[in-house]
C-alpha cells in the first residue's frame, strides 16, 4: 500500500492524459492521491476530479504564489469547496519567499487568515514553505488551531524538522531526496521517525532518479519510498505501509 500525499492531478500538464497517468500509479501500487489546488481556479477543477476517481482525493486552498489574488468573494468560495465530499485537507498554504510572486507583506497575511479558515473548517492543513523557515514556524507556533497537517516538500534541516514535530507536524518527503546534493534531506530522513513521515511526488514537479527531467507523476512516489526506505535501513514494503497510514490518518482516508 502506497499514498501520493501530494500531487498537482489538475494542473494542465495532465490534461492530456489524466485517465492514464491515475491508472499508471494504481498499476504501481499507489492506493490513493491527495490532488492539491493552488488557485481557486484549480481547487475546483481538483474537487471535480477527486469525485471522478476512485483513488483521488483533493485539498483546496490559495498557494503563497497566488494569494495576492484573493478577494472579498475567495474565502466564502473555499468554505463551499471544503465541504465537498472527499475534500480532506486544507492547503496549500503558507510562504514562498525564493520567487516571491505574491508581496511577502501579502503572504504572511493571507497565510494567518488562511490558518483561521482551516481551524474554523476542522481541516489538517498542507504547509508550503520555501526559503522562509523562520517566518513559517513563526506562525505555525503562535497559530491557536490544532496543528494537525504536513509540511509539504520538506527542505529544512533536522533542527526545524523537530520543531515541527513537536508542533503534531507530519514531514513529507519529495523525489528531491534520490537527489546526489540532498544530503541535508536524507539527513532528515534519517533522524526522523517513519511514524512522522510521508512520500510524496509533487507531480508534475521534482520527479526522482531515475526519471529526473522528465516529467513527474504519481507512479513514481514508489522510487520516493524506496530511498526513504534504504536510508532508514527498513524494508520498502515496511515503509510504503507506515506512510501510507499516517496519509490515511491525517487525512481520514479510508482504504
Amino acid at each position: 500500500m502506497m499514498i501520493d500525499s501530494h500531487a498537482h492531478m489538475e494542473m494542465p500538464e495532465f490534461d492530456a492524459d489524466r485517465k492514464d497517468v491515475i491508472a499508471r500509479a494504481k498499476e504501481a501500487g499507489v492506493d490513493a492521491i491527495v490532488t492539491i489546488g493552488t488557485d481557486l481556479d484549480d481547487c475546483f477543477k481538483a474537487v471535480e476530479i477527486a469525485a471522478s476517481f476512485d483513488s483521488v482525493y483533493a485539498a483546496v486552498g490559495i498557494h503563497p504564489h497566488e494569494v495576492k489574488k484573493i478577494d472579498a468573494q475567495t474565502y466564502d468560495q473555499m468554505q463551499e469547496l471544503a465541504a465537498r465530499p472527499k475534500v480532506v485537507a486544507y492547503g496549500e498554504i503558507g510562504l514562498d519567499f525564493f520567487k516571491n510572486r505574491s508581496p511577502r507583506e501579502v503572504q504572511i497575511r493571507r497565510f494567518g487568515e488562511q490558518l483561521e479558515l482551516a481551524k474554523d473548517l476542522n481541516l489538517p492543513i498542507i504547509i508550503h514553505d520555501r526559503e522562509a523557515h523562520r517566518e513559517t514556524m513563526d506562525l505555525l507556533s503562535s497559530w491557536k488551531g490544532s496543528r494537525r497537517g504536513v509540511i509539504h516538500c520538506f527542505s529544512g534541516d533536522y533542527a526545524m524538522a523537530r520543531k515541527c514535530l513537536d508542533l503534531g507536524f507530519y514531514i513529507s518527503i519529495p523525489g528531491t531526496v534520490t537527489f546526489a546534493k540532498a544530503d541535508k534531506l536524507r539527513d532528515v530522513v534519517s533522524r526522523v521517525p517513519a511514524e512522522s513521515l510521508l512520500v510524496e511526488t509533487d507531480a508534475p514537479f521534482l520527479t526522482p532518479e531515475p526519471f529526473r527531467g522528465k516529467r513527474n507523476e504519481s507512479a513514481y512516489v514508489k522510487y520516493t519510498a524506496m530511498r526513504v526506505a534504504e536510508i532508514k535501513g527498513i524494508p520498502f514494503e515496511v515503509l510504503a505501509e507506515i506512510t501510507a497510514r499516517n496519509a490515511c490518518e491525517i487525512f481520514k482516508i479510508e482504504l
